[in-house]
């Protein structure tokens, strides 16, 4: 019987090496991709429900913002935490002004937590919103003590609060216009 027909026999030339290392990579996209499927289900912030906490923001170009005077405006306030250095929260930003815009009028409150984290956000959020000037007025610095209470562990993460300071709904990640338009309708339909 010949080495090639002895199943018992390692493969010749390293073949063994080589397969090895080639199911590693296959488990380590396994790994990767069950890691990937594990935190898309994990979206949505476990908070809804909790009452969130009056928070004051310096506002960008002078002036504050507390939650509080934000929901007597309206009757849902939608927080969104940002940074000028992450892309999705680029991406989605100009969604959410367009729709902070055309939901004013129903009750929607705009609150843009800028959570760049450097003792330059403020230079660095005067810099992005020349690119996006819109922001601007929708916009105040979230410090690391607002981020932890609302268990802001990714950007953007988006929070939508009720009157009563009650959180209706919390999403970590970025949402298309079309989820986004829909996650208000479903809060404001919900709102007293």
């Amino acid at each position: 019987m010949n080495s090639e027909q002895d199943p018992l026999r390692p493969p010749p030339d390293g073949m063994a090496s080589k397969v090895i290392i080639a199911l590693a990579v296959i488990l380590g996209g396994a790994a990767v991709i069950a890691l990937a499927v594990m935190e898309a289900r994990s979206q949505h912030v476990a908070v809804n429900g909790a009452i969130s906490r009056n928070f004051v923001l310096d506002k960008f170009g002078g002036g504050t913002i507390s939650l509080a005077e934000a929901r007597a405006k309206g009757k849902v306030v939608m927080v969104d935490f940002w940074a000028t250095w992450c892309g999705p929260c680029v991406e989605e930003l100009p969604s959410l002004v367009k729709l902070a815009k055309e939901y004013e009028s129903k009750g929607v409150v705009f609150v843009a937590a800028n959570h760049d984290g450097d003792p330059d956000a403020k230079v660095a959020v005067a810099l992005f919103l020349e690119k996006m000037p819109d922001l601007a007025r929708y916009t105040g610095f979230a410090d690391d003590e607002m981020a932890r209470a609302f268990d802001v562990q990714a950007l953007p993460s988006l929070y939508f609060l009720g009157q009563d300071g009650t959180v209706l709904e919390a999403h970590r990640g970025a949402l298309s216009e079309r989820q986004l338009r829909s996650r208000i309708e479903d809060v404001l339909s919900r709102a007293p």
